[in-house]
């Protein structure tokens, strides 16, 4: 069941290109609007100065999370595996849930308490870092896993626009990173926040919209579900998935307490006594975006039997070229503007994460440590850093041949394994030591590399699986015998207990 596909000109592109393009314009508005709050310090800068509303927090925190790799990589996954690929979702849904009811308070009222503004101050406060080592490790592991990240979202947007407008794959990918530059070093968290807001209905549009719209045209439900079982009947089955496939899409959800854009929103909220209300809201918009986004996939496999038939022949354009056969041209610019939105929701709150890497944690707390440096110079060396870390992120998102869904989950995976155990065990064990974060933090950056790098690992389990216990394990086993050599050492004050 194909059709030909028109240029965007050709379906009133005019009308599409005008709806994307007031989208854009809307969150530059928001960028300058926000700057004058933004400049004001650097807790401004990164956290909002921890007066961010519930309904902020509760979608910023999950959209920032979900990026490219949701629409255009889960949808090209379910066109390609069928109904199983639900699975990658639920396993985040559940978590994030977990985090919002728990960990999210312990960590929004131990960081107020201790001025924590980012992940390192954080383990900083926690465990002590007298000679800043600590902080220079998370910092490397942040920017490394960051900037990774940052260009898959790049080249998400590059192959969204050559999918959408026509231009070729580098160019959308130059004009992805250009807008992204613009609203985020002009206002900072609280342009991040707001744009990630509205950001977040347009998402849920576009993937509610969309599979309602092909469902509708394609004849109905069940003429969907009788087609897609005719092709393959295990399309349908949730269970066709073997273990060790199932086992890692559940356990994507382990990378959420160790990606820091998001456990910084939790970290900005106004009043924690609100979370639990943004678990509500954020867990619905969860289940209703992956949902859109499984059905999307499925359903294009019936317009496109075969993935030669979509543009360059990758099941990750599957989303637009769908927009752009069924759906009015403003309606169609809305769409594509939702792509943009899960892109930069994401791309801004990472670049955020890493430029504070850079600037609190490397030059302000341990190479001008004890140093009065002025707030405002403070915010410009942040802007000047997320300016240097777009132009590393734009190089190598140019250079990458991988898939937006796999590059997204390396990352994810790194920064989850890294930094996951490490803040589980650093917010609920007091025995937790530096030494033992350190060697955590080793343990699950390198088995992350080694194993996805071991083609006969990587093929048998997500490296994130592995990585994350691993490194739960080198952390508590390192704790457990600094507590031996000095039984007397007891955690800082104000640890949690």
């Amino acid at each position: 069941m194909t059709e030909t596909l028109l240029p965007t000109t050709a379906v009133g592109g005019g009308a599409a290109l005008a709806a994307f393009l007031a989208y854009l314009l809307l969150l530059l508005l928001i960028g300058v609007l926000s700057a004058r709050f933004s400049s004001a310090g650097i807790r401004e800068f990164f956290v909002g100065g921890r007066r961010m509303n519930r309904f902020v927090v509760a979608l910023s925190a999950v959209v920032s999370g979900r990026s490219a790799w949701l629409l255009l990589g889960v949808t090209g996954m379910a066109y390609t595996m069928g109904v199983s690929a639900f699975w990658a979702v639920s396993g985040y849904t559940a978590a994030e849930l977990v985090l919002f009811l728990t960990y999210a308070r312990r960590l929004r009222e131990f960081s107020e308490a201790h001025d924590c503004i980012t992940l390192p101050d954080f383990f900083a406060a926690r465990v002590g870092d007298p000679a800043g080592r600590l902080r220079l490790v998370l910092a490397v592991v942040i920017l490394v896993f960051m900037v990774v990240y940052v260009s898959a979202q790049f080249l998400g947007g590059g192959k969204a626009m050559a999918a959408s407008f026509g231009l070729s794959q580098e160019a959308g990918v130059l004009v992805t990173a250009l807008i992204v530059l613009a609203y985020t070093m002009m206002g900072g968290f609280l342009a991040v926040s707001l744009t990630d807001t509205l950001q977040a209905f347009l998402m849920l549009l576009g993937l509610v919209v969309l599979p309602v719209a092909v469902v509708s045209h394609a004849g109905g439900w069940g003429a969907v579900a009788a087609q897609l079982g005719a092709y393959d009947p295990s399309f349908l089955d949730p269970l066709a998935l073997g273990f060790g496939a199932w086992l890692g899409f559940v356990g994507i959800g382990l990378g959420s307490p160790g990606n820091p854009h998001i456990l910084v929103r939790y970290m900005s909220i106004r009043d924690p006594g609100q979370l639990p209300w943004a678990a509500a809201v954020g867990t619905t918009w969860n289940v209703l975006m992956g949902a859109g986004a499984v059905l999307a996939g499925l359903v294009g496999r019936i317009y496109f039997p075969d993935p030669s038939l979509l543009p360059g022949g990758d099941p990750e354009n599957l989303f637009p070229t769908l927009a752009q056969m069924h759906l009015h041209p403003v309606l169609f610019g809305m769409v594509v503007a939702a792509i943009f939105a899960a892109i930069m929701s994401t791309a801004d709150s990472q670049l955020l994460v890493a430029a504070s890497a850079v600037v609190r944690d490397a030059y302000e707390k341990v190479l001008r440590k004890g140093q009065g440096i002025p707030a405002r110079r403070l915010v410009l060396y942040s802007r000047l850093a997320v300016v240097f870390l777009v132009g590393v992120a734009l190089v190598l998102g140019w250079a990458a041949q991988s898939l937006v869904f796999w590059l997204v989950l390396f990352a994810w995976g790194g920064l989850g394994a890294a930094l996951g155990p490490t803040s589980i065990l650093a917010l609920y064990w007091r025995g937790v030591t530096r030494r033992g974060i350190l060697a955590g933090l080793g343990t699950g950056t390198v088995v992350t590399f080694v194993w996805n790098l071991t083609p006969a690992l990587d093929a048998r389990l997500y490296e994130l699986i592995p990585a994350f216990f691993l490194a739960l394990a080198a952390t508590v086993g390192v704790s457990l015998l600094d507590l031996r050599r000095k039984p007397g050492a007891c955690p800082p004050p104000g640890a949690p207990r």
